[in-house]
């Protein structure tokens, strides 16, 4: 994927790290609540799982050792 146009999870990432609100004459900076940049933080580790290859889960048998 080294296409140069910004997918919608870089744009979201971009987008709850910039300022909320700002102003220019009076200089005035609002950052974007610690909730919505947790959410953010955790819709974007989501979409990485999801992306990732297998389930996440592992099955193994096992035996006991006594057994004959």
């Amino acid at each position: 994927m080294s296409d140069q146009s910004p997918t919608i999870e870089d744009a979201i990432e971009e987008n709850a790290a910039g300022p909320r609100k700002a102003s220019s004459d009076s200089v005035s900076v609002e950052q974007h609540p610690l909730k919505d940049q947790i959410e953010a933080d955790k819709y974007l580790q989501s979409k990485k799982a999801a992306a990732g290859k297998g389930l996440g889960v592992k099955f193994s048998k096992l035996s006991p050792d006594g057994t004959t």
